[in-house]
């Protein structure tokens, strides 16, 4: 976390935390979701405005986390603002040296494999569950053909449940969207 992020929290430790604001898509990418877009319809279906600020995508990067109950956040300053996930927390950009990266640029170790009923391939690994980018399964493919990775099948619910994952927490008071 930045050290202005921690110098924020000390100073303000009660603000109230936002809810249906950010979100990530299954491609690794940030959105923005104001109050229109929220009303206009449910993430991923109505999208909102893809960051494309590198400052600010670091930043997010620099400060994303989750909570003990599985909800994943970003620490902007004193308050954080819970994601909705399209499909897991970490999107895995896999690198031609084997290496597993996740969106935000974090090296992961690859527990193993798994292929859910939508065709789609997550990885388990030491940071948690995560969705390989389509870009990259050629990649994939290859490591699973050379036995690097064991595979198994589960479904998307399963796999969710499995890890722990809230893939798009509410405000507990019942006011979600709130900023």
């Amino acid at each position: 976390m930045d050290a202005i992020v921690e110098a924020a929290l000390k100073k303000w430790p009660n603000v109230p935390h936002c809810y249906g604001w950010l979100a990530l898509d299954a491609r690794g990418d940030w959105y923005m979701r104001d109050e229109r877009i929220q009303a206009a319809g449910p993430f991923p279906t109505v999208k909102g405005s893809r960051i494309v600020h590198d400052k600010l995508i670091g930043f997010i990067d620099r400060n994303y986390a989750s909570d003990d109950q599985g909800a994943w956040f970003f620490q902007n300053g004193p308050q954080r603002v819970y994601l909705q996930l399209e499909v897991a927390p970490w999107i895995w950009r896999l690198q031609p040296d084997g290496r597993v990266l996740t969106h935000t640029g974090r090296e992961a170790q690859v527990a193993g494999a798994v292929l859910d009923e939508q065709d789609r391939l997550f990885l388990e690994t030491d940071l948690g569950l995560g969705l390989v980018h389509t870009q990259d399964m050629g990649l994939a493919a290859d490591a699973i053909e050379a036995g690097r990775w064991s595979m198994s099948n589960a479904t998307h619910a399963e796999l969710i449940a499995r890890h722990g994952v809230l893939l798009a927490p509410v405000d507990p008071k019942g006011e979600s969207g709130k900023a």
